[in-house]
């Protein structure tokens, strides 16, 4: 049997995996500047972050929006 494809481009990555990424890429000065939420602005932590990106959906979907246009520009 052949397995079904996912077109989701996040399929498979974690919302950790995603943070840790764009943190090494940016920084969290840059990330802050880029999606204006406190828990990049204000003593950012990994911790915190998750758990405020995990409770709030807009704020997951600007990280997610920022991931997918950031890999595509590497592409």
């Amino acid at each position: 049997m052949m397995e079904k494809q996912s077109n989701d481009p996040l399929h498979g990555v974690t919302l950790k995996m995603m943070l840790t990424e764009l943190v090494d890429h940016y920084g969290w000065g840059e990330l802050g500047k880029r999606i204006d939420i406190r828990c990049f602005t204000h003593d950012p932590s990994m911790g915190s972050s998750l758990t405020f990106l995990r409770k709030t959906p807009w704020a997951r979907d600007k990280v997610d929006e920022l991931y997918l246009r950031w890999k595509l520009e590497k592409s």
